[in-house]
């Protein structure tokens, strides 16, 4: 731990009282988005189908219902960090216990969401879903609050806090790697999804998720705990007009909610794509494989290069270099499914090293809250920003469903017509490119904390802690 992270915990807490920063803490919180992802990447890549093709729910309907959960999930979102910041912190932390609490009627949901029923009315099959779906995604915030919070009480030094992103985003794609690999292997029969394979999925899936949930308890371990005789009271008006003063937050949601809506409808096109306009849908395995193995190789030169340059500037080079793939590949109609692969695999390495760095701005722009207003309050600004990606990926549901009806897609066909699949490649590459060379240039000429900025902003905020001690 550098000697900024150590400032800071013995002005908010006693340091000695718990073991140093180290792989301990890397590995519990990378459990955490693994367990947050078996049934996030599984729900994301896969749900619209089962709703389409098992539940014979029109594509739109679909889309509806994502629009609506998601916005209901960004108020559960706020309410829920809120919430948070309001209780004081136990023997175990004031985050960690919730996940461990909520983790279990999360996943029993989450495996709910997957149940068919056969023979019953198209209006139960569409009332089982919105009902189902809404729960779940409402519990998800009881756990990914508090998860996503804790990174920064985890440490306050700033180099840490990108190791946590980034262990953060290699447990997700581990998560990602055995769910799109195994997935369609389990989940599709003769081309088709099977119905007793998803909910299959679901209980394996499921059970991994909880022992990941367990062991993100276990091994994490909140260092910087404010003295709760000397916070200030908990005021909604000052918060807000923090939040309203946060320049780096404002342009990160703008950013965050874009790539997220790129990255969601990526995953649900992916699908149909594979499945329809390429007629292999076991492809998407290798697809995941690569999209993981893109991660892997990033991985080691995130921190370096973040070290050297930055989190800004990483991230933005990462945007750029997927945004020409992608364009790439819209010029390129007549690739096979193996050529189109192959491409793909730069672009995916490119938003992979936008994503082992995107945790570690929320840390940043939670310290500037506090340095902005004198309140620490990391869940509120944390749920701010997951309120954000819920209503990406409501966007993301309601776009991508309405897309993929607008399209002419029809899943009571043997084979989609030729403008359907012509308009399905259109939506899984011109679009994406587009998306995320908006968010490369919000990044690079309107996201202020750059290096120097951050360097700046943690040493004043240790020396501002220091001071009140």
């Amino acid at each position: 731990m550098s000697q900024t992270a150590k400032k800071a915990a013995v002005v908010q807490g006693s340091a000695n009282e718990f073991r140093k920063f180290g792989m301990k803490d890397k590995l519990g919180y990378m459990f955490g988005d693994w367990g947050n992802d078996f049934f996030f990447v599984l729900v994301a890549a896969f749900l619209m189908v089962f709703y389409t093709d098992v539940f014979h729910i029109n594509p739109a309907a679909v889309g509806g219902l994502f629009l609506l959960a998601r916005l209901w999930d960004a108020v559960a979102d706020v309410s829920w960090g809120r919430f948070i910041d309001t209780r004081k912190a136990g023997k175990n932390g004031k985050f960690r216990p919730w996940i461990f609490r909520m983790s279990f009627p999360l996943v029993i949901c989450g495996v709910l969401m997957f149940v068919h029923i056969p023979g019953m009315s198209d209006g139960f099959y569409l009332a089982y879903a919105y009902v189902t779906y809404i729960i779940w995604g409402t519990l998800y915030s009881t756990v990914n609050i508090p998860y996503g919070s804790m990174a920064s009480v985890i440490t306050g030094d700033p180099v840490e806090r990108t190791a946590l992103s980034s262990w953060r985003t290699l447990g997700g794609n581990l998560a990602g790697l055995i769910i799109n690999v195994v997935g369609p292997m389990i989940l599709f029969v003769n081309n088709k999804p099977d119905a007793n394979r998803f909910i299959l999925a679901a209980l394996i899936f499921g059970g991994l998720a909880l022992a990941c949930y367990m062991a993100c308890y276990k091994l994490s371990v909140e260092r910087i705990v404010m003295d709760e005789t000397t916070k200030p009271k908990v005021n909604l008006g000052q918060t807000m007009k923090g939040l309203g003063k946060n320049k780096p937050l404002i342009w990160f949601l703008i950013a965050s909610l874009l790539f997220l809506v790129c990255f969601m409808l990526i995953g649900a096109v992916n699908v149909y794509l594979f499945k329809d306009y390429f007629g292999n849908a076991k492809a998407l395995s290798m697809v995941g494989l690569l999209q993981a193995i893109a991660v892997f190789v990033g991985m080691p030169f995130v921190k370096p290069l973040v070290a050297k340059f930055g989190k800004k500037e990483v991230a933005s080079g990462g945007l750029l270099i997927a945004t020409v793939i992608y364009a790439i590949l819209y010029f390129l109609p007549n690739l096979t499914g193996t050529q189109f692969i192959g491409v793909l695999t730069i672009g995916m390495f490119g938003y992979g090293i936008f994503n082992l760095v995107i945790w570690a701005f929320v840390t940043d722009v939670i310290d500037y809250h506090e340095y902005l207003t004198g309140l620490r309050e990391d869940g509120t600004v944390y749920s701010i920003y997951s309120m954000a990606r819920k209503v990406g990926q409501a966007v993301a549901g309601g776009v991508g469903g309405a897309a993929i009806a607008a399209v002419g897609y029809n899943p009571t066909l043997k084979a989609q017509t030729a403008d359907t699949l012509q308009g399905i490649h259109t939506l899984g590459t011109l679009v994406p490119a587009s998306i995320l060379a908006v968010v490369f240039l919000i990044i690079v000429f309107c996201y202020p904390l750059n290096k120097k900025r951050t360097a700046q902003l943690t040493a004043d905020l240790a020396e501002r802690r220091k001071g009140k001690h």
